[in-house]
């Protein structure tokens, strides 16, 4: 299986479970908080469903050998759903992901392996693999907030997680504040579990990730990946962090979670 197949999968499974838990709720579970602050659950699921009707035009334009659609168009996409009621946002949510994982499973073997895609923030084209891991990301993380909303205990996919996982390092740069480090430089030893992973957390006037650990690291982080995943993408309030995550020295958690503003 390619790694544009387990996306897919991890994306029609991830589909699945939410569009069971969507199906059922009442419009007073759509005004609930979500896990993202500035949101009610009918917002986030209003921006998934915009972000897969805008994700199905671009990957369209891609196999028509089209340019993707402009700004504009987004913006009106946005526009659309942000003045929908929480009902047609949950509703419309169900049938633009549908649309959109039935449009990425129709992709043939030579598709998923030669098409290219371009996204309007990355400069050069990318694959399928490329394409679905970030929105295996977006929908993941988006997926948890729905889910914690109604269980504080929620965890991200571990279908998602493992695929995720190997782009670790990919979007620290635009996730991470490194300002509020006040200066300071750091490198941390990171372990995680399901998968297992060991890697350096590198902070100072940028933030990256890679596997040349020190053999004297400033601090160590251990916790499950699906937890390091939430954290860079600030969804690991104490609140919502599992037992079991360790520090040591400079891995502060609350220092990483200023770090790691989230969106």
């Amino acid at each position: 299986m390619t790694d544009a197949d387990t996306n897919i999968s991890a994306l029609r499974t991830g589909h699945d479970r939410l569009a069971a838990l969507v199906s059922r709720l009442t419009d007073a579970d759509l005004a609930r908080p979500s896990g993202a602050s500035e949101w009610d659950i009918s917002q986030v699921l209003g921006h998934l469903g915009s972000g897969a009707e805008i994700n199905r035009a671009i990957v369209q334009a891609a196999l028509d050998g089209k340019q993707p659609p402009d700004r504009d168009f987004n913006r009106t996409v946005w526009a659309r759903w942000d003045a929908m009621s929480r009902r047609e946002r949950a509703d419309g949510f169900l049938r633009a992901n549908q649309v959109l994982l039935e449009q990425y499973e129709s992709m043939d073997a030579g598709t998923r392996a030669n098409l290219r895609i371009k996204l309007s923030f990355l400069p050069a084209p990318v694959n399928v693999a490329t394409a679905t891991r970030l929105r295996l990301s977006e929908f993941a993380l988006h997926s948890w907030d729905v889910h914690v909303g109604f269980d504080e205990r929620a965890t991200l996919a571990p279908e998602a997680t493992g695929p995720l996982m190997k782009g670790t390092g990919d979007r620290l740069g635009w996730l991470s504040k490194p300002e509020r480090l006040g200066g300071a430089h750091a490198v941390i030893r990171v372990t995680t579990t399901a998968p297992d992973m060991v890697f350096a957390l590198r902070l100072g006037d940028r933030i990256t990730a890679d596997p040349d650990v020190p053999d004297e690291p400033d601090g160590t982080l251990s916790l499950p990946a699906e937890a390091w995943l939430r954290l860079v993408a600030g969804r690991l309030s104490p609140r919502h962090t599992p037992e079991g995550v360790s520090t040591t020295g400079a891995a502060d958690l609350d220092l990483l979670r200023r770090v790691f503003p989230g969106y």
